[in-house]
């Protein structure tokens, strides 16, 4: 079955609740990837905190819930750039620039995967759902956050 929507991992809501996961590092100190994944996995929010890392348990490179492959991208994603953490009135906001794979050859993009690429293990912050199948054919695969952010986490 494909994934039919964005999320937050646990460690997101570690992080932005407790700040206990990411002690020796930050969203904006560390390097945060994207990786994009095809319609497998079928991500699940509630998984194990394991099961919720770049290239274990979920999310993997190879086999069945295959990160994408093509020409102009790279196992592991790109490294997010202009990295912004943002307390509102109740809401905790995590930004960065959209990152863009140029002269790109991509089919069967479902979706990304933000996880911190400094620590071990690269914990996943959230899944975003691009509402279907996109693909480029020798041009850029850009990726528009919301204004909102990356992910946006009402405190109550």
């Amino acid at each position: 079955m494909a994934w039919t929507a964005s999320n937050l991992s646990a460690a997101a809501v570690d992080a932005l609740c407790n700040g206990t996961f990411y002690v020796t590092g930050t969203w904006t100190a560390d390097t945060i990837n994207c990786a994009l994944y095809g319609t497998a996995p079928t991500p699940n929010k509630n998984d194990t905190l394991a099961n919720n890392t770049y290239n274990a348990g979920q999310w993997v490179s190879t086999g069945t819930n295959q990160e994408t492959t093509g020409t102009g991208y790279s196992a592991g994603g790109q490294a997010l750039g202009t990295k912004t953490h943002t307390f509102g009135s109740g809401t905790s906001q995590l930004g960065a620039a959209g990152p863009v794979w140029t002269s790109a050859t991509i089919s069967g993009v479902f979706g990304c995967l933000v996880y911190d690429n400094t620590n071990s293990p690269k914990y996943a912050y959230c899944w975003n759902w691009f509402g279907g199948t996109q693909s480029v054919s020798g041009g850029s695969f850009t990726i528009v956050w919301s204004g909102a952010g990356i992910l946006q986490f009402t405190i109550v």
